[in-house]
């Protein structure tokens, strides 16, 4: 597969919106498509979106694909976003509020989803003269959690750096797309949110983050991350990573899934046993997550 980039205007990748996790991969393939298209697109423009493209970038069955596309045709024409811009006349800060299609539609039954981008995000997607992230569409591929792929492309906004500088706690709900009285509770936000999010970013992902908060008091106020790519990680030498056979895979993929306490630990929210089993038999291709989870493959009977 072609290493295709998403581009985004900066002031898109800092809006705030709440889109499920096959809505933001919808958005992010016709992005891709729009970019190829490059000046052609404008909001006139009708982009498809075909059901193999979908389960061959996020390797997903050909039913999860159809009913997936299905449902986010169904709601993405609700769906809103806000981001922060300067007012030209006034120089002063303002937040605009768009929808992101004016149109779509899905052919059921050839799988495919047609939209037009709303005329608002035309530019933040095509314009790019100015701030603008762009990133390979792989790379979030793997990532079943919303918060996860806004969370990458939040940090990967400062690759130059590896650093962030500190989101102010609301304003990073406001870019994470969290509703006002949504994980309110810090604890609960970590759990559900930033600890989910950097989890999956940290295993599945080109990148290794942490993060540091910042209080007032005794009050967290923000969150400032660091990061680095794993290439730029020390390699450690290990023994040779076992590969397991498509046989393998099914099997232990089917038992993990099941097996406590990893199944719990390793699910995320909201995640059903046959999504984690989905899940595992992506990650169990690559020996080195072989290796990683080697301690409780062994439990199960695999010879390692």
């Amino acid at each position: 597969m072609k290493n295709e980039l998403v581009v985004k205007d900066n002031a898109l990748i800092n809006a705030s919106y709440n889109l499920d996790t096959t809505e933001q991969r919808l958005i992010l393939l016709a992005i891709v498509q729009a970019r190829e298209l490059s000046k052609n697109v404008d909001a006139n423009s009708t982009l498809e979106v075909h059901a193999h493209h979908y389960m061959k970038q996020f390797n997903v069955d050909k039913h999860a694909a159809y009913e997936g596309l299905k449902n986010a045709a169904s709601n993405l024409f609700e769906r809103k976003f806000s981001y922060k811009c300067i007012h030209e006349g006034t120089q002063q800060e303002k937040i605009v509020k768009s929808r992101w299609v004016s149109k779509i539609a899905y052919v059921d039954s050839a799988g495919i989803v047609e939209l037009t981008f709303a005329p608002d995000v035309i530019p933040l997607i095509t314009q790019l003269e100015k701030s603008f992230t762009a990133y390979e569409l792989k790379q979030i591929s793997s990532l079943t959690s919303k918060y996860a792929i806004r969370l990458y492309e939040l940090l990967i906004q400062w690759r130059s750096v590896g650093k962030t500088p500190m989101f102010e706690l609301d304003d990073f709900r406001f870019k994470l797309g969290l509703a006002e009285g949504e994980y309110v509770k810090m604890a609960n936000f970590k759990v559900r949110v930033l600890d989910t999010a950097l989890k999956q970013i940290n295993e599945l992902t080109d990148i290794i983050a942490s993060y540091e908060q910042h209080k007032n008091g005794r009050v967290i106020s923000g969150f400032s991350f660091t990061f680095a790519t794993k290439q730029q990680s020390k390699k450690v030498t290990h023994p040779k990573a076992k590969k397991l056979t498509d046989k393998q895979i099914q099997f232990f993929a089917n038992k993990l899934a099941h097996h406590d306490p990893f199944a719990s630990q390793k699910a995320v929210v909201g995640e059903s046993y046959a999504d984690l089993e989905k899940r595992l038999l992506i990650e169990l291709q690559n020996a080195e997550v072989v290796r990683k989870y080697s301690g409780v493959l062994k439990e199960l009977g695999l010879e390692v």
